[in-house]
């Protein structure tokens, strides 16, 4: 999205329309006590979304975007002008809509995607020959994760995925995949939790996907004898934890972010896959947390 662009839909209120929901109570996807979470019906409201994901991955993580992205304190690029926008609401909050956001997943859709010039994983992972082997299937990507520290709860990332389960429920989605990051940019830092990965979860067959080769990093640390399973799930980051719960697989390389100061994997996700478990949790119609 260009500055220009932005700060004439910011200064207008403009209503943003992707899914064809925005400004309806139709784009509430579940709500738990105080909190809702639901697509964002404003420019103004992507910008809050920015605002937290620049307070996560620049002030906590480190990243170094963009000389204008640092200046105006936003984490944002081309893909926010036509993604959706997952937000949870924090409703205790007084104040604007826009201050009571307490965490953010970025969406997008495969025809949205093919209509914008592709997927933002393709820039680390080489997603084609995936895509082309499931040509019956509609993928949903996951990207810009990330929640405000005094939030990270159970309670904030259940209705994170309740979100996510509802919206790609509610428009037939039938894997998901995005990126999942690592502190740093050394792999060796997390060696037992990359080869965990790598020997017990990563992606077979027809789901299988790589990295670019030009970024492609070994996850292949450490014989798969010499891991402490117990260890090395205690070692990932909780959002990789969580994917895996949910019956997610991972592409067998790393990819070097140094921008954002990360180790990124890919996180692949079939909705067919998805443990029961939460399923009947969350609902099989995601239903779960809708009143």
């Amino acid at each position: 999205m260009s500055v220009d662009i932005l700060d004439r839909d910011l200064n207008r209120g403009a209503a943003l329309s992707p899914t064809g929901a925005a400004g309806a109570d139709s784009d509430v996807l579940g709500r738990i006590g105080n909190f809702e979470t639901r697509l964002a019906r404003t420019a103004r409201e992507v910008d809050a979304a920015q605002a937290i994901r620049y307070r996560v991955f620049v002030d906590e993580m480190k990243a170094q975007l963009p000389q204008d992205a640092m200046r105006r304190q936003r984490d944002f690029d081309a893909y926010d002008s036509f993604c959706d926008h997952l937000l949870v609401l924090d409703r205790s909050i007084e104040g604007d809509t826009e201050d009571q956001i307490v965490g953010t997943y970025r969406l997008l859709r495969q025809e949205i995607a093919v209509a914008n010039g592709g997927f933002y994983s393709a820039s680390e992972f080489d997603i084609q020959p995936l895509l082309a082997r499931h040509p019956e299937t509609r993928f949903m990507e996951l990207g810009r994760s990330c929640v405000l520290p005094e939030y990270r709860s159970k309670r904030t990332l259940e209705l994170l995925w309740q979100g996510n389960w509802a919206y790609a429920l509610r428009f037939g989605m039938g894997a998901m995949f995005g990126c999942a990051s690592f502190p740093g940019i050394d792999p060796a830092e997390h060696a037992l939790a990359l080869s965990f990965l790598y020997h017990n979860v990563a992606a077979k067959d027809e789901w299988a996907v790589k990295a670019r080769p030009e970024l492609a990093e070994s996850m292949n640390l450490m014989p798969a004898e010499e891991i402490n399973a117990k260890k090395a799930l205690s070692a990932l980051p909780p959002l990789v934890k969580g994917y895996l719960r949910l019956g997610a697989s991972v592409g067998s390389d790393a990819v070097i972010d140094k921008a954002f100061n990360t180790t990124d994997v890919l996180i692949v996700l079939p909705i067919a896959r998805i443990s029961d478990r939460y399923l009947n949790y969350y609902g099989v119609d995601a239903g779960r947390f809708a009143s």
